[in-house]
């Protein structure tokens, strides 16, 4: 998790360090520090927030044109200042920051301390940078040599940037399983560093992405990469293609709020030029180049975590329903701890939004050392994820600032929809007719989705203040909509930190309807084509146990409508994408609930955006 920038360069490194944490401020919020270089080396931090810092830092010394930054979210010690980052070395000379767990940091920490080291903190990143700073000494080697050898003796998952007040002109960095992006001035002698672009892009976009177990060392204005085990690289140099403007929150309250009624725009760049409706025809390379591949396919396992991995589940009743071939949707973090089998004839769909996603990655890796093939859905261009897989798709839903995400599910389920009858097509299990209805209906969503934020945003906020205080919600959905609730449970859970489940409407009755009473709203997603009657039964069991029901459903809808203590009306469509409507009530029902409450929607304590860390 944890943000990380760096500035080497002619100017002053303060304002873009700032700057870069408020951006990189989604990544984690605990603490945050800087350290600054200019003859001295100068350490600000704090807990709490960039803010925070800022009101710290001023009318302090912050001259210097290098310069380290770092945004926490917790993992080792408490989130205190002590704990914050950057951290020093045993003689304070040298300074680092550190996104990633240090596995066997512990173990290091004891031979430390043997040695005579003292630590202040509880962290594990401490310990490395003691470690290097001993390193450096014994074996009387610069300090790129001492980073280097020092990596060869931790076991986890790194992005660090270190400076050193004896080494002035130089910066050095490495990555192992967690993001970092170098992006290369026009102006001579000038570098940013940062966990992702979106520091970065306001300065340059000219950029490379830094690969594992990789280190960067920055000296005397020039940068070279070499790998850990002393092998010079060649960086790859590319072009950012993000926009200022879509870092910004164009006049909405919250970055989320902004990014709910984006989603006409980012479902529609999700698709675009990837089929055509009237000659039935599909754009996807990743789709054509596997095709014989995907003819064969015994089965696909999808892999994902948190809402990526509910996208993944609408995945599944799409290729089952489309392509027909068995899916599995699996849990990251469960499926590369248990011996799963994996053979070559799998294809292995892995969905990310950052495309950094720890868990994720480590499946990846066991499944591709089986043999199998690997596809990636993900919106991070540059990402880890991309690099791995052998083919996949961009989500092209643009970044996403607020935590909990929003406009990612609806652009994985695009995509989904999209991999799904390309895959029924290659395997010819759907017809031509079959396919011209789907993609016609496809075509007409984004400006469905834009009717349906106009339509129903009012409702929401009014259903919302009428339980602002429930201290739980249940969420009932079926087929295509099961998903849905628990998409809707997670997004109430995550940011307005009321209890909440997602269950298929027919299991309530298998606990969960014990809990149901006068006090307990429950969401249910009755849309006309999905099981209705059936949906329309579990509506009238909650109404008999005094529950109050917030009920989705189609326009035009008389029998849910008249019996629900509120109902959202979304566009009718075709059963398998209903989730792309009728997630977005949900969504604003959520942040309307959080605000009222007084929650921070952007920012909801104790998450981040990008767990890059088990």
């Amino acid at each position: 998790m944890c943000g990380i920038v760096a500035y080497y360069g002619p100017d002053e490194a303060y304002d873009f360090l700032i700057k870069g944490l408020q951006r990189l401020e989604y990544r984690g919020y605990d603490s945050a520090g800087i350290a600054l270089l200019n003859g001295d080396l100068r350490v600000y931090k704090n807990k709490g927030k960039v803010a925070e810092l800022e009101a710290t830092a001023k009318g302090k010394n912050l001259s210097g044109n290098r310069g380290i930054g770092h945004t926490r979210w917790a993992t080792h010690g408490e989130p205190n200042t002590v704990n914050a980052h950057p951290h020093l070395s045993q003689s304070g000379d040298i300074a680092l920051i550190h996104n990633g767990i240090i596995e066997n940091y512990a173990t290091l920490k004891k031979v430390l301390i043997e040695r005579g080291h003292e630590f202040k903190s509880d962290t594990d990143t401490e310990v490395l940078t003691h470690l290097i700073e001993e390193i450096k000494d014994k074996e009387n080697v610069d300090l790129l040599e001492a980073v280097r050898l020092a990596l060869n003796e931790v076991v986890g998952a790194y992005a660090i940037v270190i400076l050193s007040k004896n080494d002035p002109n130089t910066l050095i960095a490495a990555r192992k399983g967690s993001p970092l992006v170098v992006g290369i001035s026009e102006q001579a002698g000038e570098f940013f560093l940062a966990s992702d672009a979106t520091p970065i892009v306001e300065y340059t976009k000219t950029v490379t992405y830094i690969n594992d177990n990789e280190i960067v060392a920055i000296q005397d204005g020039e940068m070279t990469v070499k790998t850990i085990d002393n092998e010079a690289i060649s960086p790859f140099i590319q072009e950012l293609k993000i926009s200022l403007d879509a870092l910004e929150k164009g006049g909405y309250e919250h970055f989320m709020l902004k990014e709910i009624f984006e989603q006409p725009k980012s479902i529609y760049d999700s698709m675009r030029g990837r089929f055509d409706p009237q000659n039935l025809n599909f754009a996807m390379q990743s789709l054509t180049e596997y095709a014989s591949k995907i003819k064969n396919l015994d089965r696909i396992i999808i892999v994902a975590c948190g809402t990526s991995w509910h996208a993944g589940l609408v995945g599944e009743y799409l290729i089952e329903e489309f392509g027909r071939i068995p899916v599995e949707v699996e849990y990251a973090s469960e499926f590369r701890y248990r011996n799963p089998i994996i053979t070559e004839d799998d294809l292995v769909i892995a969905i990310s939004q950052s495309g950094e996603t720890a868990d994720t990655l480590a499946a990846l890796e066991m499944a591709k050392e089986k043999g199998a093939t690997i596809y990636g859905i993900c919106n991070v261009v540059g990402s880890s994820i991309p690099r791995m897989t052998h083919a996949g798709a961009y989500t092209h839903a643009g970044p996403e600032i607020g935590v909990a995400s929003t406009k990612a599910f609806t652009a994985q389920v695009s995509v989904l929809t999209l991999l799904a009858l390309g895959i029924a097509d290659i395997r010819g299990k759907i017809a031509r007719e079959r396919l011209r209805e789907v993609f016609a209906e496809l075509d007409t969503i984004p400006q469905k989705v834009e009717e349906l934020l106009q339509s129903c945003n009012e409702k929401c906020k009014e259903i919302a203040a009428a339980y602002v205080d429930a201290p739980n919600c249940l969420y009932l959905g079926r087929g295509y909509n099961f998903p849905v609730a628990l998409e809707g449970a997670l997004k109430l859970k995550e940011i307005s930190y009321i209890h909440a489940e997602g269950y298929p409407a027919a299991e309530m009755k298998h606990g969960p309807i014990a809990l149901i009473d006068e006090n307990m709203p429950v969401v249910v997603i009755a849309t006309k084509r999905n099981y209705y009657e059936k949906v329309l039964s579990n509506i009238q069991e909650v109404k008999a146990r005094k529950g109050k029901i917030i009920a989705v459903v189609t326009e035009g809808d008389e029998k849910v409508s008249e019996i629900a203590d509120h109902y959202i009306e979304i566009p009718d469509t075709e059963d398998c994408l209903t989730p792309l409507l009728a997630t977005i009530p949900l969504q604003l029902l959520s942040y309307y609930i959080a605000v009222m409450r007084g929650c921070n929607v952007d920012q909801p304590r104790n998450l981040a955006k990008s767990v890059t860390v088990e």
